[in-house]
């Protein structure tokens, strides 16, 4: 079954959240964890096992196991596969791009079946070229498999760059997504190639009507976004949006019952505001 027509199929039976599971030392200290492995032990499964089996994604953000090395990598497997076992895709938020062999590698670390760190998706970056993802792109094109370009981040930094203009007249994050467009031609539900882009934009900077694909959603929550900013940024009616929330979760933990309640809220705001 094609990585989209899974999404959609998730997104039908859980609503559309993405729930991040991002074990930041600020967020193991509030839990009163210790900031070492045994603290992101605690932490990343004891939030994975909560609000794995409400949510369609989980998205583990890969740069706050690796801070811990081998052992955090560690962590980061067995978050993946509790995921998994809770019906939860995983976008395994990890943000590669380089060229040739080297994307390759990136791919079937990540993409490959039976890779230790096997997910159902990415996050890669585009800027050394789309082309330069072809090796990533060919494994989501094979079927099961799914990528998140970053094309429009919310960051301020990115601005000027993801707003440069091209020779056609259109911006970088715009021929970002008309790329990922062409790589989804023709799927249904929808294909297996998503863009990243933020949920704190400004309305109409993108046109994503021919995308064909899901979005992720940054932004949503703790960084300032609401579900009525989704509406206005992404229209009522385009399908596939993930507004991704992390720490606006995270925050309620450790209890279990609490982070569940606190996922539940927020997909409660998301069907009010129609993206659910």
């Amino acid at each position: 079954m094609r990585f989209g027509a899974r999404l959609a199929a998730a997104v039908a039976a859980r609503g559309p959240l993405c729930a991040g599971i991002d074990p930041h030392p600020g967020l193991l200290a509030s839990w009163e964890l210790p900031v070492d492995v045994s603290g992101l032990e605690r932490f990343a499964l004891g939030a994975t096992e909560a609000i794995a089996g409400e949510v369609s994604v989980i998205k583990p953000q890969s740069a706050f196991f690796e801070a811990f090395g081998a052992a955090g990598i560690g962590v980061l497997e067995r978050v993946v596969r509790l995921a998994k076992d809770a019906g939860a895709l995983v976008l395994l938020d990890v943000k590669r791009g380089d060229i040739g062999s080297t994307m390759g590698a990136y791919a079937a670390a990540y993409l490959a079946d039976g890779a230790a760190l096997e997910a159902d998706a990415i996050t890669v970056s585009p800027y050394l070229g789309f082309g330069s993802l072809e090796p990533a792109l060919e494994r989501a094109a094979g079927g099961d498999k799914g990528l998140f370009v970053l094309a429009r981040t919310s960051n301020p930094e990115a601005l000027s760059l993801q707003n440069a203009l091209l020779s056609n007249g259109k911006t970088v994050a715009q021929g970002i997504v008309d790329a990922a467009a062409s790589a989804n031609a023709g799927a249904e539900p929808f294909g297996n190639i998503g863009v990243v882009v933020g949920a704190t934009i400004d309305p109409g900077e993108l046109d994503l009507s021919a995308l064909n694909g899901p979005v992720l959603a940054p932004g949503f929550g703790a960084q300032g976004a609401t579900a009525e900013d989704l509406r206005k940024v992404f229209g009522e009616a385009l399908t596939g949006v993930l507004p991704s929330s992390s720490r606006d979760i995270l925050k309620h933990g450790p209890g279990a019952e609490a982070l569940r309640a606190a996922v539940k809220r927020t997909q409660a705001s998301l069907t009010a505001s129609a993206l659910g």
